[in-house]
């Protein structure tokens, strides 16, 4: 028999606030264990929460950006279980009042068009954070992350595929980064999937008992992670065996998903109002200006690139993959009106000194700094060489590009009495080649051209020197 694979994803993201959703704590990652906490994130009795403006704005622009329809009433409810990390032994959440509803997000995936639907993005706190030491036989308990303001994007269940699953997380993190709401870090726990999988007869409408599979870590884990899971329900399948509704935890190790619990309902969390907060209310006015402040987001900016910029689609794409680079490419755009070069130089030479944990903050690039190379490249100052020589040395020292070309002496040559000695020996020691190139050999000329920059350590105009050699030809 034939399955359909259906799979819908849980996406938490950690807001970038100050402070966490409902108290004074300072929303930071990496303090010293237990340190970071006061009597409302704590649950301590008697302490009221109180909403973080900035984390309800925050959670508006996210639906917003993804076509969601927003709120102008949201409330917030209690979401009861009890786990070790949960001091209060509920989570303050939002149940059937979230931020926003019913938006999608358009995704490509090997060449075709496919558009996955958002159910729901909510405002809930995070928990704390178990730590295991290794060969121990307790746990340890970390509540610094307690009450950190966590936005919950739900998908309906509209993947059908791993490669489904691992682009629509790309693109939904691109997004959230274009928005400055998350630095997305999933090492760090900032952002983090929860995905839910099952199968079904093809043709079947009625959807299959499903799994909800989470530890994993990286987008290329919850890849694997489907694709195994994919496998072992279709052999149970298979097997006539009862797939049980449970919770799965990914072993990175062996490669394999094993069972947690078993899974619970919303039933099962007695959800309610939280009786400490209100309803809140977001004029239209606020909204408004929420929306006004959503930033071009990558596919537009993919197709401005394209359409008004003349950026080929392959570039495009390249540059719209970080907003740092997009920005970068847009500031140096400013300075010198050449987007094709810049382009060039952005994804070829600058990408290749950087990685996904460095800034180009960090790599002393400026769009100043960055243009000053390019175009004394194209002016013929120095060569291409030379050039990409100067970018690796000033990113690495934050020294100006004309301070590197003379302490290392990488001038160009361009004068045409210097250059008439190198190539009146490069003509005389290379006879074979010169009556080539006379016998109508067009390759030898290249040659020579080679042989001038070899001569001249690099530093010859290879177009002048070029010129040069073409003219003095003539004459033999």
């Amino acid at each position: 028999m034939t399955y359909e694979v259906v799979i819908g994803l849980e996406v938490h993201v950690q807001l970038k606030t100050k402070t966490k959703a409902f108290c004074g704590c300072v929303n930071e990652f990496g303090l010293k264990e237990n340190t970071n906490t006061c009597p409302v994130c704590l649950g301590l009795p008697g302490s009221l929460p109180v909403l973080n403006e900035k984390a309800c704005k925050m959670s508006v622009k996210v639906g917003l950006a993804l076509g969601c329809e927003p709120r102008q009433s949201v409330k917030f409810d209690r979401k009861n279980y009890f786990y070790p990390d949960l001091p209060k032994n509920f989570q303050i959440s939002q149940y059937d009042m979230p931020f926003a509803e019913n938006g999608s997000l358009d995704i490509l995936v090997n060449g075709v068009n496919k558009k996955i639907r958002i159910k729901r993005v909510h405002l809930e706190e995070d928990a704390g954070k178990l730590i295991h030491p290794e060969g121990a036989s307790f746990s340890l308990v970390d509540f610094n992350r307690a009450g950190t303001p966590l936005l919950e994007i739900v998908s309906e269940p509209d993947m059908h595929s791993p490669d489904d699953a691992y682009q629509y997380l790309t693109d939904l993190k691109l997004i959230l980064q274009y928005l400055g709401v998350s630095d997305c870090d999933m090492e760090k726990g900032s952002l983090r999937c929860d995905a839910n999988i099952s199968l079904r007869p093809a043709g079947q409408v009625k959807l299959g008992t499903k799994a909800e599979l989470k530890n994993m870590n990286s987008f290329k884990a919850v890849k694997a992670a489907l694709a195994y899971e994919i496998k072992r329900q279709k052999a149970a399948l298979e097997n006539k065996e009862v797939i049980a509704q449970e919770t799965r935890l990914w072993d990175e190790k062996k490669e394999e998903t094993f069972i947690m619990r078993s899974k619970e309902e919303a039933h099962d969390y007695r959800y309610f109002p939280e009786p400490d907060l209100p309803l809140f209310e977001l004029s239209a006015e606020e909204l408004r200006d929420i929306r006004d402040s959503l930033p071009e987001l990558p596919k537009e900016r993919f197709k401005r690139f394209v359409s008004v910029l003349q950026i080929s689609e392959k570039d495009a794409v390249v540059l719209v993959s970080s907003r740092e680079l997009a920005d970068l490419f847009e500031a140096c755009l400013e300075i010198y009106k050449e987007p094709k070069k810049i382009a060039n130089w952005l994804i070829g030479p600058v990408l290749s000194h950087t990685s996904s944990n460095v800034s180009f903050e960090a790599m002393h690039l400026t769009p100043e700094s960055l243009t000053k190379v390019i175009s004394l490249v194209e002016d013929g100052t120095v060569s291409n060489l030379a050039g990409k020589s100067i970018l690796a040395e000033m990113i690495e020292t934050g020294k100006p590009a004309q301070d590197i070309i003379r302490e290392k002496n990488l001038a160009q040559v361009s004068d045409s009495c210097e250059l008439g000695s190198v190539i009146d020996k490069v003509i005389a020691n290379n006879k074979r080649s010169v009556d080539d190139y006379l016998a109508g050999k067009e390759n030898a000329l290249m040659f020579l051209v080679g042989q001038v920059m070899r001569s001249s350590s690099g530093k010859a105009n290879p177009k002048v020197a070029k010129e040069m050699l073409t003219e003095r030809l003539k004459k033999c």
